[in-house]
């Protein structure tokens, strides 16, 4: 037992020595608490040159970690074992994230480059007068296809998907919102529905697509499509950007019923220590050349109205990417359903999935 104890007490004694170590070593790098900040980010969303650039002008080091899915990120957050300064959730989840009190007021005055991003895209529903959120990209989702592949045929609608033509052609993204969305669409509902019976009109609906569903996928539908494995996708606006600059062949359309209008803002969790260091990355990603610059590398469209002019013409003026008022104000953002409404969505999902096999 003696020796039991003395084994426990070496162990409490080296790992008190190695965290001394590393603290100072972090010091002497110029790394304490005060000057290191914790961004967390969705994978593959900034140009990392940008954050070398940011430490050398402020001299914080910053630790950039990922996620996979705002819950993932939530979830995170929520139990408060990681300090994070910045991170970047969706329209929805920064409304649930601000009635369960998990994140901070901004200081506006410590956003001077606030006044870059287009006026359409502030004051939005899920944070009026942006008093937690500022918005670094935003998109659509729509379809993105071959018409080679198709014989000439071109996609206007959700409803054409369900052509017997498109046998085994379709890739669809692995998201409930998403895919419950389009059939709620497709039958000229609200993709924020909750009545019961739409909800299961839109998945009967989807069950009949089936034999034109080739796969559910995530990140892979990229290469997929680029590679002509399939002739059509369900996808995010960027990630078509991103496909098309692979395949010229592709081409991406938001379907006339409707579609989601998405916001992916940045926002000081309630975990941050280093709130000013925080608003400084915020501002300095709000520059008008570093968004631009940032743009051009995640291939999402800017909310950032100064930016447009140090951006390629071809890209600011693609209407695919960048539509007309007339168009973003028909598309719905996604609302905060609540845990049973969500849940809800989720089963009906996985039901759908269950159905293919």
């Amino acid at each position: 037992m003696k020796q039991l104890v003395r084994t426990f007490l070496t162990i409490i004694l080296v790992s008190i020595v190695l965290l001394s170590i590393t603290n100072r070593l972090n010091q002497s790098q110029g790394f304490s608490g005060s000057n290191t900040l914790t961004v967390y980010n969705w994978g593959d969303y900034i140009d990392t040159d940008l954050i070398n650039r940011f430490e050398k002008e402020t001299g914080i080091k910053v630790i950039y970690e990922t996620f996979d899915s705002n819950e993932a990120m939530m979830t995170k957050i929520e139990q408060g074992g990681t300090t994070y300064d910045v991170a970047v959730p969706s329209e929805y989840m920064i409304d649930k994230m601000i009635k369960e009190n998990l994140l901070i007021p901004l200081d506006h005055s410590k956003l001077p480059n606030l006044k870059n991003i287009d006026e359409r895209f502030l004051n939005l529903p899920f944070d009026p007068d942006n008093l937690y959120s500022i918005p670094y990209f935003w998109g659509t989702v729509g379809i993105v296809y071959n018409p080679e592949m198709l014989g000439g045929m071109e996609i206007t609608s959700w409803n054409d998907l369900w052509d017997r033509k498109l046998r085994n052609e379709i890739l669809l993204i692995d998201g409930a919102r998403e895919v419950i969305g389009m059939g709620l669409n497709s039958l000229h509902y609200s993709l924020n529905d909750t009545n019961p019976k739409h909800l299961q009109e839109a998945k009967a609906k989807l069950d009949t697509l089936t034999p034109n569903i080739k796969a559910i996928v995530g990140d892979e539908n990229k290469l997929l499509l680029a590679n002509r494995e399939a002739a059509i996708g369900i996808t995010w606006s960027g990630d078509a950007s991103e496909i098309m600059s692979e395949n010229e062949d592709l081409d991406y359309v938001v379907p006339s019923e409707g579609s989601n209008l998405w916001f992916d803002n940045m926002v000081i969790p309630k975990t941050a220590k280093n709130i000013d260091g925080a608003h400084a990355f915020i501002n300095f990603m709000l520059d008008a050349k570093v968004a631009a610059q940032n743009t051009e590398y995640v291939s999402y469209s800017t909310p950032n109205k100064a930016a447009l002019e140090f951006m390629p013409e071809e890209m600011v003026n693609d209407e695919r990417f960048y539509p007309a008022p007339e168009l973003t104000d028909k598309l719905e953002v996604y609302e905060n359903l609540g845990k049973r409404n969500l849940a809800t969505y989720n089963e009906l999902f996985l039901e759908f999935k269950m159905h293919r096999k």
